[in-house]
């Protein structure tokens, strides 16, 4: 039994299993998110770009994964230091502080960042500590499982059949036997390689990074050079636990509410903890000059934001409280025309009182009488 990320104050504990005990009997499938290709889909709808002809080098998107000024905004301003925020796999904290410290500028560099993020005992307190030193740079340190056997055949002149050997005993986190670590000596292979093979528990193969990667710079193209568009994609599929109110308030109110979420730490409540990522990117979007719109009875969407200039529509999906089918129920009730009253519009919509309470909390009926009999006289 352990508490989830080791906080001792939490509600409740996970279960682990030792993965031996059924391994024998256990079929496992990968069914990986369809996020990504969702929002891979949306993009190419509204800016009729498709995302296979996207490049792979252009060197302002490349840019992104080590400065912000690509996106003309200084590094203080959204606090963080790389552009990364909302780019799949290289958005969390812990791979940004990677991409900092590493300063990757090829997308060869990008699959070693996949590479190192996703191993256990390759970064943390192994490469990290290898690139600190200057004993080697991004581009030569031990990054996916391939690169172990391609530097012991091309580099050292091993054989094939050994080099193949040796790194599948080490991305399996089984280490060296002393007969390889002499062999690899014989080979001039340098000391920190041998150490650094050693402390390894399980690596990337190096196929799945530059399927990551491969998103990852489509991601970032169009966060580049089509950001409202990206703005609304990013809102309408990855984004829950909206704060509309705040987010209409712009850069400032957003900027307060994520330092004091943070001044919490562990004490933050866990919706709280979920709204970080969503405010960061709010964050980023509003310093680029870009902002929120209230929710408008007639022209929100049920789901998606909407663009309207350098503005977005929240969707009436994105107000708490009303689901996916409410919220196309709302949008729905617009094709007879304009609403007569609230009641008018409870009537057509089907809305619950609380929806209605929460719309008219939200200014949505602004103008518009109770009952359709006070709009007769």
């Amino acid at each position: 039994m352990q508490y989830p990320a080791d906080d001792v104050n939490a509600e409740w504990k996970t279960t682990h299993f030792d993965y031996h005990a059924f391994d024998e009997n256990l079929l496992k499938l990968d069914i990986l998110g369809h996020d990504d290709p969702t929002m891979m889909r949306m993009l190419q709808d509204l800016t009729g770009v498709d995302p296979t002809s996207i490049p792979m080098n252009d060197p302002k998107v490349m840019s992104m994964f080590n400065s912000t000024k690509a996106l003309g905004v200084p590094g203080e301003q959204i606090r963080s230091s790389v552009a990364t925020y909302g780019v799949p796999e290289m958005g969390t904290k812990f791979v940004r502080q990677m991409l900092q410290e590493t300063q990757p500028s090829s997308f060869a560099d990008l699959l070693q960042i996949s590479g190192l993020s996703h191993g256990t005992g390759v970064w943390l307190g192994n490469a990290q500590e290898l690139i600190k030193n200057g004993t080697c740079n991004i581009k030569t340190v031990i990054g996916c499982r391939d690169d172990i056997m391609l530097f012991l055949i091309y580099k050292a002149g091993m054989d094939a059949g050994l080099a193949f050997k040796i790194t599948e005993s080490v991305r399996k986190g089984k280490g060296l036997t002393p007969e390889w670590i002499e062999e690899m000596k014989r080979c001039k292979v340098p000391q920190w390689y041998i150490d650094s093979c050693l402390r390894i528990e399980y690596m990337f193969p190096k196929a799945h990074a530059a399927a990551y990667v491969i998103s990852a710079v489509r991601t970032a193209y169009f966060k580049l050079y089509y950001p409202i568009q990206y703005y609304a994609t990013y809102f309408t599929v990855r984004a829950d636990d909206f704060d509309l109110e705040l987010l209409c308030q712009g850069y400032d109110a957003i900027l307060r509410k994520l330092i004091e979420i943070e001044a919490k730490g562990f004490n933050a409540l866990p919706k709280e903890k979920n709204m970080v990522s969503q405010l960061e990117m709010s964050l980023e979007m509003t310093a680029r000059g870009f902002s929120f719109k209230p929710i408008d009875l007639y022209r929100s969407d049920a789901t998606k934001f909407l663009v309207d200039g350098d503005s977005l529509i929240p969707p009436f999906a994105a107000i708490a409280g009303i689901g996916d089918n409410a919220a196309r129920n709302i949008a729905a009730s617009r094709d007879d025309g304009e609403y007569l009253s609230i009641e008018d519009f409870q009537m057509k919509s089907k809305a619950t009182k609380t929806i209605v309470e929460v719309l008219g909390n939200m200014g949505c009926f602004r103008g518009l009488p109770e009952s359709n009999q006070l709009s007769l006289f």
